[in-house]
Order: structure tokens, then sequence, then C-alpha cells
């Protein structure tokens, strides 16, 4: 049975996502919550939008004068702006996930679902081949993303100790791909030639938006409560990526992208620097068997399934990826 619930980064990508399928669920009952108001044509019926900071203490008061059961918690920042922080950043993925861990407590929440990212794994060289939800979560110093994931997983883990009645559905959710995804990764896929690090696979472990939507949804049927990676079966090696996208791969030793990588970025002409190097040849590989076996989700598509999608959705709306057109099938 659906709950009264809340969701947090409700006019983001994934957010409005997660809020269609809400309404299609007939939950009773809907709080769309998002730092910028919602124009009213991406308004659905059934759903009390309300503008309000991740990090604003007057949460509590929304979540009680909604009497709400579950949270969705899906507000951070994924692509920082041109104007953003590492501070700011921090404050909105690190201490905006506190009050709301905070205000679910005060009000007695019954269940929160997060959505973390492999990103909290971290880029490392001694990852297992398969990330396992065992596995310590390590994130990167360097990128914030990946930092800001460790720390609010920590975080997670304390109130899981002091504050058992909340019952908490963790998400690690791989590289989503979707109809309508543009970020840093499909970016990577519409060069003309795909970079490699020499003597690295860089596999990637992708999962469609209807399936992280999916599992959101499911986690609220459900109220199963644990922390699994998500993410469709299998990976795919950035070779054989490139093959299906028809491109050839720029095969670099790892030493030369290191070196221009700091040089394009102290002379301001890239704003990515070396440290982009592991973010490339070390990406998580998330095992999902947790997913399916505990929580009982199953994505409908898997890793390679996913990506055709991606790049057929691509052909159909007019820009592709693929040279010649290679894929086709949904």
């Amino acid at each position: 049975m659906m709950a009264r619930i809340l969701v947090t980064g409700a006019d983001g990508f994934l957010g409005r996502g997660v809020v269609a399928a809400l309404a299609r669920e007939g939950a009773p009952v809907i709080v769309a919550a998002d730092v910028r108001e919602v124009p009213a044509e991406r308004r659905l019926p059934g759903v009390t939008y309300v503008v309000q900071d991740v990090r604003d203490p007057a949460l509590a008061q929304t979540l009680a004068e909604h009497s709400i059961d579950s949270v969705v918690h899906l507000a951070s920042i994924v692509t920082p702006g041109k104007g953003s922080n590492r501070e700011f950043e921090y404050s909105v993925d690190v201490l905006g996930s506190q009050n709301v861990l905070d205000a679910c407590v005060a009000t007695g929440v019954r269940h929160l679902v997060v959505s973390s990212s492999g990103a909290a794994y971290g880029y490392h060289a001694d990852n297992p081949d398969w990330l396992r939800e065992t596995d310590a979560l390590r994130g990167n110093e360097v990128f914030a993303y990946a930092h800001h994931k460790r720390l609010v997983e920590e975080m997670l883990a304390r109130y899981r100790t002091q504050h058992p009645q909340l019952a908490q559905t963790v998400l690690r959710i791989g590289t989503i791909l979707g109809e309508r995804v543009d970020n840093q990764i499909t970016a990577l896929f519409e060069k003309r030639r795909l970079l490699a690090i020499r003597g690295s696979a860089s596999p990637f472990v992708f999962i469609w938006d209807e399936d992280v939507t999916g599992a959101i949804v499911h986690a609220l049927r459900t109220r199963r409560a644990g922390c699994f990676n998500l993410a469709g079966d299998g990976a795919l090696p950035l070779r054989e990526i490139a093959a299906r996208l028809g491109k050839p791969v720029l095969d670099l030793p790892a030493g030369l992208l290191r070196a221009a990588l700091a040089m394009g970025s102290a002379l301001g002409v890239s704003r990515y620097g070396p440290e982009q190097l592991d973010f490339l040849r070390y990406r998580p590989v998330l095992h999902n068997t947790a997913l399916k076996e505990v929580l009982g989700y199953v994505p409908a598509k898997t890793s390679s399934e996913a990506f055709d999608a991606f790049v057929a959705a691509r052909e159909r709306q007019g820009r592709p990826v693929a040279v010649g057109s290679r894929v086709v099938s949904a």
C-alpha cells in the first residue's frame, strides 16, 4: 500500500520521473519539494508542490503538516553549475541530508529512500572487479560528488544505529541512461573518438532511468530496508561501446593523459584536471544480486539493453551518437 510521501529534489530529472510514477500509482499524498518553483505546465494533478530548500529547518514542519510517512530523498548536486563551490555543494549534499534525517526522526517518518551512487565506493585501482554492498565506501576527496556520497552514507549508517525506527532503503545507482539523459557520461559518447586509458577496460554498468524510478516505487511499496547497488545486469567495456557506436578509440598511456590534463587545467582551457584519470579508468562496477534477490527488484533492461535503447532514442530524436545508425532496436 502506498504511503503519504514527500520527495526532495522533486523537479530534478530523476525527481520528475518519481513524482509522475507515484501519481500513476495513486499514492494518497504526494508532496513534491524543490528549491525552485515548478512551472504550471509541469505540475501534475493530485500533487502538492512546495518551494523548500533541502537545508531549510522548516522541513520538519512540512512533514508534520502533511502527515508524511515516507520520504524519497533525491536532492543533491550531481553536476555543479558555473558559480558553484565546494562549500555550497557540501551544504546541499551533506548538511541537507542531515536536515532531512533530523526532520524524519523528529516527525516520526517510518521510511526513507535515498538516492546514493556507485561513486560512494570511489575510483580506486584496487576496487574489486565487481563491487558488492559489503565492500568499503571510500569515495575520493578530490571528487566532491563521490566524497559527499561517502559522507552521507556514513551518516545514514549512524542514524540506522541511533534511530532504528526509521527504515532506510539506500540505492547506490550506476550510470543512468534514458531517452532524455544528457550528462558528463553521455557527452563522452558524443565525441568523434572515445578516449581510453591503455591497459584499462574501463567498463560501464548502466541503469535505464525508468528502472531507477521503478526501484524507488518498489522500495516504497515493500518498505524493504537495506543498501542496494542499482544497475542492470552485466557491464560494457569502453571498447565494446566504441564498436557499437562505430567510432575509433583514442588509446593513450596513463602518464601522457595525466600530463595533458594537468596542463589543460593549469592553462585554464579545461575544467578537468589530472584527477579525472582515475574517474576514467577505475569506474565502480556494481554487482546487483542483492537488488534482485533481497530487495526483489529486477531491472527491465540490462546494461547492454540500456545502452542500445539510449542510442536508439538519440537516433529517433535526430541527434545520433552512433556512426551509420548501427543500433536501431530499443
